[in-house]
């Protein structure tokens, strides 16, 4: 397999990490890693193209020629060929839990975010748009404090005890924000310990680069 990413674009990251935890947690996972410059617009490559029509990343190619180009159907793939360690959870319960809070990460806070990247300093030339940027600033606080709430009372992960997606998921998104030099966590002290302590560990710094 291979999977086709670029330094600190935050799906690509969110992918990486959540293999690197994966192999830290005992999983074979045997992948090469092949970067595409997203600046140097390379993801518009005819041969990236033919990977992905999209031209976004990450992109898995699996053996077969076959390619994955969004992130949670690569790692959904990835969690049902090698299910252990679990990274949704065990019980239905808990892997409705730990989507939902990945899907309040991605949609409520990393997706303003990207928007509000590209519409203020755009690192593939996109043009401003203040309209947007001022979108994208309403939006976020409150998945914000949602997410300080739920750290609130001490927990090491989002969903308690164990790493789960959720948590490469907003790891990812608080790497990209600090690439923008946009400061989301002022005065949430929960969520600035969680970022702090998830940055410690072995696995973040292998991945993480910001």
């Amino acid at each position: 397999m291979k999977l086709y990413w670029f330094q600190v674009a935050p799906n690509p990251t969110k992918v990486r990490l959540y293999i690197a935890e994966k192999i830290a947690g005992g999983a074979a996972i045997e992948l090469e890693g092949v970067v595409v410059k997203l600046p140097k617009g390379e993801q518009r490559s005819p041969e990236h193209r033919a990977r992905n029509p999209f031209e976004s990343l990450p992109v898995l190619e699996l053996d077969d020629g076959a390619c994955l180009v969004e992130s949670l159907s690569i790692i959904d793939y990835l969690e049902e060929m090698y299910p252990l360690p679990p990274m949704w959870g065990l019980e239905p319960r808990e892997r409705a839990l730990a989507r939902q809070v990945e899907r309040i990460v991605e949609q409520r806070l990393l997706n303003p975010l990207i928007a509000y990247v590209h519409a203020t300093r755009s690192p593939t030339g996109r043009p401003s748009n203040e309209h947007v940027a001022q979108w994208a600033c309403a939006e976020w606080p409150a998945a914000l404090l949602y997410l300080d709430n739920l750290l609130a009372d001490g927990r090491e992960f989002l969903m308690g005890d164990h790493v789960s997606v959720a948590d490469c998921t907003l790891a990812a998104t608080l790497q990209f924000a600090r690439f923008n030099k946009t400061d989301l966590l002022h005065g949430l002290d929960a969520l600035t310990h969680w970022d702090g302590q998830y940055r410690e560990r072995a696995v973040a710094r292998m991945v993480l680069s910001l």
